[in-house]
């Protein structure tokens, strides 16, 4: 029998090996980041081309950031807190600067941001001295023993932690306040909130090239909510849920709902119990239970693998993701 020389053999095993890893794309360390800005009653129309404009740069933008850190090799916990601070800063969304005024006229901020890794997570809920909600949050996670603190006592935790407590009017948005008063207005004359709020709850879920998963989630809760009212974002697996077994999970819409469903955790539930795959988990719980109790709102979700879900059941909601490899993409309305 002829023998081969031992550097073919070489060259020949490196060349079965490239061909067999080029035959695994999926093979390939999958990342990226997906945003929301809100859901509700966001339809063509509402707002000029210019307020579009202006809501697309800015979860761009968000998008942007997130992305840089994981394509450098960052955490999912890192890029999912750039994203929210971004959208916090900003008066278009209902979180940080743009929070909605509640029934007594002041802001109340709450927020979550959750690690997949080792299911760690941090809520803060009733700020009103706190500009970004997001980062307290991570602070409770990573620097105490505890995983929600409230009201005074979160922004007494705040202090000591080196966190600044600004003056409540930097909160303040003539839009927002406009708003209060016209659902005052509306109660005065017995008239019912006719559903044209738009639930802006910022959040941003990701995966990273280690494999992990991250979400984080912030709010102005709802306007004209009464007093010590807590919504569904603080609360874990309500509206803000990661697992790396799983996936990264961020809502959006009338926190009572999400709460009582538990909507965050109940899709990766069903990811891990029933082993189905992100986008029919996230199907059908937004559209049949949620749906079914009559609740309106959506989730953004990434899963271990990278892919994603955005399954909403309002007349739009601000979204956006970017994927390794692929373009980003911003989204308003539902038919987009």
């Amino acid at each position: 029998m002829k023998k081969f020389p031992l550097v073919f053999l070489a060259v020949l095993l490196t060349f079965i090996l490239s061909a067999c890893s080029n035959d695994k794309p999926d093979t390939e360390k999958k990342y990226g980041i997906v945003i929301h800005g809100g859901a509700g009653s966001i339809v063509p129309g509402r707002y000029s081309s210019e307020q579009e404009e202006e809501f697309e740069k800015k979860l761009a933008e968000a998008l942007e950031a997130g992305y840089e850190i994981l394509e450098n090799g960052g955490s999912s916990l890192d890029a999912v807190e750039a994203a929210v601070i971004i959208l916090e800063d900003s008066p278009y969304f209902n979180a940080g600067k743009g929070a909605v005024f509640t029934a007594s006229g002041i802001n109340e901020l709450d927020a979550a941001i959750m690690n997949g890794e080792n299911l760690q997570a941090g809520a803060v809920a009733g700020l009103h001295h706190i500009k970004n909600p997001i980062s307290l949050a991570r602070a409770v996670m990573e620097k105490s023993e505890h995983v929600m603190m409230i009201s005074d006592g979160a922004e007494q935790f705040a202090e000591q932690n080196g966190f600044e407590l600004i003056d409540p009017e930097y909160f303040f948005v003539q839009e927002r306040w406009d708003s209060l008063q016209k659902i005052l207005q509306r109660e005065k004359e017995s008239s019912k909130n006719n559903g044209e709020e738009k639930f802006g709850t910022v959040g941003a879920v990701a995966l990273d090239k280690n494999g992990n998963l991250a979400a984080a989630t912030s709010t102005g809760g709802m306007t004209n909510k009464k007093f010590g009212r807590v919504g569904d974002v603080p609360i874990i697996g309500a509206g803000t849920y990661a697992n790396n077994k799983t996936c990264a999970v961020s809502a959006t819409g009338q926190g009572e709902y999400f709460i009582r469903l538990n909507v965050a955790h109940d899709i990766s539930a069903l990811m891990e119990y029933n082993n189905i795959s992100l986008v029919d988990a996230a199907n059908d719980v937004i559209h049949n239970k949620l749906e079914n109790l009559g609740g309106t709102g959506g989730v953004i979700a990434i899963d271990k693998n990278g892919k994603i879900a955005m399954p909403f059941n309002t007349p739009g909601m601000f979204r956006g993701y970017k994927l390794n490899n692929e373009n980003p993409v911003v989204l308003l309305f539902k038919e987009q």
